[in-house]
């Protein structure tokens, strides 16, 4: 049986009071990692920890209340936390709007928070990683990144923007001693999606069960899960990917979105 054994690692989540962020703390700090999340609200932020506190068994999970989709936020991160071995830049907007009215500013936000959260941390960390001869670099993507999605098309490219930034970057830091991979999540039960599957419902007329099986009928239908993956079953893919285990694995897009992408490779 893999024993996944992280102890001595500094790690940081970012986008992770809850969701998919919050899994991968979780599952980072029960591999033995320290782990430092972020958010922007001081409540969601202790709820957090208590709940890494919970799965983990341990109580020295750090919070950091900053916004990384700012330069300024980014800094305030970097200040409280030097250097790190894991990064998880799992941060990430999304939402649906008609192209034609994705204005200038939607396009900047989504791209700044998506995207640049991810560029400013890695360019910082990675130089520690480096010099250390270890280190594991992630990207949180999405399917989207492959399957752009017409009711969202600003999002499907940011986080295609993602997968450029992380393959380049594994290119960067080759023969280093440090990995570099995207993760590539489909439709995930996470606080975000079950409200919107919520909303989606109430104007249906079906239960918000029913209504993720028609999300998926009418908008993936290629998926061969048939259902939303849990926020667990990406983080268990996250924390491989940041083992020692996973030393021969960089530069890859990893998907864990149920089969929806039509491609053999």
């Amino acid at each position: 049986m893999m024993k996944i054994e992280l102890t001595g690692k500094q790690s940081l989540v970012t986008g992770s009071t809850a969701g998919i962020g919050l899994a991968i703390a979780q599952g980072l700090a029960e591999a033995g990692a320290s782990v430092t999340i972020v958010g922007r609200d001081q409540a969601k932020v202790d709820k957090a920890l208590a709940e890494i506190a919970n799965a983990s068994g341990r109580d020295d999970a750090k919070g950091i209340i900053a916004d990384p989709g700012t330069a300024e936020g980014c800094r305030t991160i970097i200040e409280q936390l030097p250097e790190v071995d894991v990064l998880v830049n799992n941060l990430g907007i999304y939402g649906g709007v008609p192209f034609f009215d994705i204005d200038d500013a939607a396009w900047e936000e989504i791209f700044q928070v998506n995207v640049m959260s991810g560029v400013r941390l890695a360019r910082h960390y990675a130089t520690g990683m480096k010099a250390r001869g270890w280190g594991r670099i992630q990207f949180i993507s999405s399917e989207s990144a492959l399957n752009i999605p017409s009711e969202m098309v600003h999002y499907g490219v940011s986080k295609a923007a993602l997968q450029g930034v992380s393959r380049g970057l594994a290119k960067v830091l080759a023969g280093t001693g440090v990995t570099v991979n995207s993760i590539l999540p489909g439709p995930t039960r996470t606080e975000g999606a079950k409200a919107m599957m919520a909303d989606l419902a109430a104007e249906r007329g079906v239960s918000p069960e029913a209504m993720e099986t028609l999300f998926l009928d009418e908008n993936r239908p290629s998926t061969l899960l048939r259902r939303f993956a849990e926020p667990e079953e990406v983080a268990s893919l996250c924390v491989y990917a940041a083992s020692p285990q996973a030393s021969a694995t960089t530069g890859a897009a990893l998907r864990v979105e149920g089969g929806i992408v039509e491609s053999i490779a």
